[in-house]
């Protein structure tokens, strides 16, 4: 039913919930570690280039300091050395024709010398050694590289995965929470709904027991067995697929009074004939193609054997009835008569099926009545069965 579906499913959530608050807390606390220092793409990488720079700032300025000083400002600075040997060139360029070409190209050199004494100006004036700063970033390094050990990660794009990874696991949480509390609502829902079909189903049920013990009662009288009696309990029970009735079918052989179970009570033959009854009564009730009766007659005989053929006759005229049976009185009843039979075929034994003609019919049921030989009583016996 929809009911023990979603139920079902409310049920795993809720075992799914339990196992995730198991680790909730756990995971919260990672992600939170990581959430605090919301390190960015590539930073410890980022910082660890940095701190190089800053640790070794003031070399850095003084070496880039000394260059720029060289190329522009000394006493005989390398750009305007350059400029000078540029000027000679000039002055007798027009004496051979691959000098200009020459000092064309020197001048080019002045210019790309100069343009790279500005840039480096300019870089040694960004350098700056700054105690706080080189402080920030080796702390903000430690903290990383204490979650890097901890995680046994090696860069920072791991713990960035790390760390939207325990985020989804927290989500998924928050979304299982959220979808178990529809289901509780939705199931809540369903319970009413099936609550008020079992509770109609039970009244049913209990309007109807009446009138089926006295059918299946006067069955059993019909078919031997006058005193017994078949009694039905019903009483509370949890919702199911069934309904909210527990059901026993309780039985007395004797008329005693004394009503027990029926499945620990009843002899073979007695269950076999209260199952014929039990089912001849609900085929009146549902459209039922075919019943198979496997040696309903199992414990029975004579006159009560009789009995179940004719109930099982007056079912076949809706119902296609097939039966295994033993007992003459039931075969006799029947419209066609089979024969089920073994036999070794190349060392392997296979069972088949035949349907006999009449004269073959009348000495098998000869046969149940006197044994494998019949005798001529038996057989005419048995023709007058299947006559009648």
């Amino acid at each position: 039913t929809q009911y023990n579906t979603t139920k079902k499913k409310l049920e795993m959530l809720e075992h799914q919930q339990a196992s995730a608050h198991k680790e909730l807390d756990y995971n919260r606390f990672l992600y939170e570690e990581l959430e605090e220092l919301s390190l960015k793409e590539n930073e410890l990488e980022d910082l660890e280039s940095e701190l190089k720079l800053l640790s070794n700032a003031e070399n850095i300025k003084q070496q880039l300091g000394s260059i720029c000083f060289m190329l522009t400002e000394s006493d005989e600075p390398v750009v305007q050395q350059l400029k000078s040997l540029q000027q000679k060139i000039q002055g007798f360029e027009e004496l051979h024709p691959g000098l200009k070409g020459l000092r064309e190209r020197m001048g080019s050199c002045l210019i790309e010398l100069q343009d790279i004494a500005d840039e480096l100006a300019s870089v040694n004036d960004s350098i700056r050694y700054d105690a706080e700063r080189i402080q920030t970033v080796n702390d903000r390094l430690s903290a990383g590289y204490k979650l890097l050990k901890k995680h046994g990660l090696s860069t920072t794009a791991q713990l960035v995965t790390l760390q939207e990874e325990l985020q989804v696991k927290l989500d998924a949480v928050l979304n299982i929470s959220q979808e178990i509390e529809k289901l509780r609502t939705e199931t809540d829902k369903l319970y009413e709904q099936a609550k008020t079909i079992a509770e109609k189903m039970s009244d049913n049920r209990k309007a109807q027991v009446k009138p089926f013990l006295q059918k299946v009662n006067a069955l059993l009288a019909q078919v031997g067995m006058p005193n017994a009696q078949l009694k039905v309990s019903i009483e509370p029970a949890a919702l199911s697929a069934y309904g909210m009735d527990a059901i026993d079918f309780l039985f007395d052989a004797n008329k005693s009074n004394r009503f027990e179970p029926l499945h620990k009570v009843a002899s073979g033959g007695e269950l076999s004939r209260l199952m014929l009854s039990v089912k001849s009564l609900v085929a009146k009730k549902l459209q039922l193609p075919t019943l198979i009766f496997d040696e309903i007659d199992t414990g029975i005989s004579g006159e009560a054997a009789r009995q179940v053929g004719i109930i099982m006759k007056e079912l076949a005229a809706g119902h296609q009835i097939i039966a295994i049976t033993h007992q003459p009185q039931i075969a006799a009843k029947a419209d066609a008569h089979y024969f089920v039979y073994k036999s070794i075929i190349k060392d392997k034994v296979v069972t088949a099926i035949r349907q006999l003609t009449n004269d073959e019919r009348i000495t098998s049921i000869a046969q149940m009545l006197s044994g494998e030989k019949p005798t001529a009583a038996a057989l005419e016996n048995a023709r007058e069965m299947v006559g009648n």
